[in-house]
């Protein structure tokens, strides 16, 4: 009896786009940065379970924050220009200070080591030792690094360079137009080479590696695409287009779930729209999408660079906002 009286409720929420899906993040909480700062525009945890510590978040000043709960909010962590000073940069929104203060875009942390990865769009690829401080430059000579990941079982790094011509600092002047010499690279940290895997890209958000290590992830930001690069097998090295959006995908994530990751989308980035609508998207390896969770309310007409899972938490990040929202069910 209760069967055949949900079928046809089940039926009408499906007619009419209602999503039915449980766990839609409905509450939210903000982690607030520092006062004067902005820009959360990556995020990583290091450990797990009651071990697990973060979000460490990368702000605009040149600065990687590091959460120590309600009672403290962030900290210090680490920073990746040798001439940066506190008096000159903390609370720095100046993009035109960025070769001098650092711009870390991405995070990404090797869980053997406790070592954390980092792409800045003005120092290239850097890495720091458990205690944070100031990063050591592993590869230099790029224009605007925007995303990383590690291999959990190499180690090595896969990350993303969105031009030869431009950097950060022009992207919010007059007249712009994004080119196509984006570039999807390896580093591979025992003989400190790096090899360009994808050449020729519209724009690069942060590519994912799968946890068995078999493909990867990379957006296509201005294409509104999720390609597929192959790792191994007879597809190896190789790249296919595993999902086209209706908006611009940026940084992907490995989700909880093995096989799932998570996107952040904004339709109406590129080229801007009058709105611009956020929203995390969780999909398989075979790129079906499993889940939209939107954030206008909290993010209204803002782009998201970011949505991490963190025990059944989604942390989002954006350019412009000055804390992380935190959803929940």
């Amino acid at each position: 009896m209760v069967a055949s009286f949900l079928y046809p409720f089940v039926a009408f929420l499906c007619v009419f786009g209602i999503s039915v899906t449980k766990g839609q993040y409905a509450n939210f909480n903000k982690l607030e940065l520092p006062q004067g700062v902005i820009g959360p525009e990556s995020a990583a945890f290091r450990g797990v379970l009651i071990f697990s510590e973060g979000p460490f978040t990368t702000v605009t000043d040149g600065r990687i924050l590091k959460w120590q709960g309600p009672n403290i909010g962030f900290v210090d962590f680490a920073y990746t220009s040798p001439q940066r000073t506190k008096q000159f940069c903390d609370g720095n929104t100046d993009s035109e200070k960025g070769p001098i203060c650092g711009r870390p875009l991405a995070l990404s942390f090797h869980p053997a080591t406790g070592r954390l990865y980092i792409a800045d769009a003005f120092f290239g690829l850097l890495v720091v030792g458990p205690q944070g401080g100031l990063a050591t430059q592993l590869v230099g000579g790029f224009k605007f690094l925007t995303g990383l990941d590690i291999d959990l079982l190499t180690g090595n790094v896969y990350f993303s360079d969105a031009s030869l011509v431009y950097d950060i600092r022009n992207i919010t002047q007059p007249g712009f137009r994004p080119d196509s010499t984006g570039r999807f690279l390896r580093y591979d940290p025992y003989n400190k080479q790096v090899t360009t895997l994808l050449s020729g890209e519209f724009g690069r958000g942060g590519p994912a590696v799968s946890k068995d290590g078999t493909f990867i992830l990379v957006s296509e930001l201005l294409r509104k695409r999720i390609l597929k690069y192959w790792l191994v097998g007879p597809k190896a090295n190789t790249a296919e287009v595993l999902l086209d959006l209706d908006g611009n995908p940026n940084k992907i994530k490995r989700a909880e779930r093995k096989g799932e990751f998570w996107v952040a989308v904004s339709v109406g980035n590129q080229p801007r729209a009058s709105l611009v609508v956020p929203r995390g998207v969780r999909i398989n390896s075979d790129g079906v999408v499993l889940q939209t969770v939107p954030f206008a309310t909290q993010f209204f007409n803002k782009s998201v660079s970011l949505v991490q899972e963190r025990d059944g938490k989604l942390y989002v990040g954006a350019r412009t906002t000055t804390f992380i929202g935190v959803y929940s069910n």
